[in-house]
């Protein structure tokens, strides 16, 4: 059974939306972490600002969650993340881990995904050359 606190962050990211984004701090302590591929930032209105990009430069982004594992004050969360970008949709795979203080507020949040696989190889010429690369260190038997 998901506890209140992991419920309420899944509910929240899978309506995230411009305008839900205000609430952040009902979610995440003020000095939090968030890790990911791109980004490694700390405190509530860096965070923000990492999701206000997203907004800015995806159409029509959702996340859909998997699994749940908890333990204590940790969850992991596999999730798909929909979008939209010129004009083709998109979707990539990915985990986070979500470390909770005591008031329940995300004090550390790692996403974990493969940028190469989900996003590069998905992209019109970059995809090419992340495939050829991929390609020369595969070992053949």
């Amino acid at each position: 059974m998901m506890t209140p606190q992991v419920q309420n962050i899944m509910a929240w990211y899978a309506n995230l939306s411009p305008t839900s984004l205000e609430e952040i701090t009902k979610y995440y302590a003020d000095d939090a972490r968030f890790k990911d591929p791109f980004n490694e930032v700390q405190g509530v209105k860096a965070i923000q600002a990492i999701f206000e990009h997203m907004f800015a430069t995806t159409q029509y982004p959702k996340f859909i969650f998997e699994e749940v594992i908890e333990q204590e004050s940790k969850a992991f969360l596999t999730w798909e993340f929909h979008f939209g970008l010129r004009g083709k949709n998109y979707v990539v795979k990915g985990g986070s881990m979500l470390t909770f203080n005591d008031r329940g507020l995300i004090t550390d949040h790692r996403d974990y995904w493969d940028a190469a696989e989900e996003l590069w190889e998905k992209l019109p010429i970059v995809g090419a050359l992340v495939g050829w690369l991929r390609r020369q260190f595969k070992v053949h038997n």
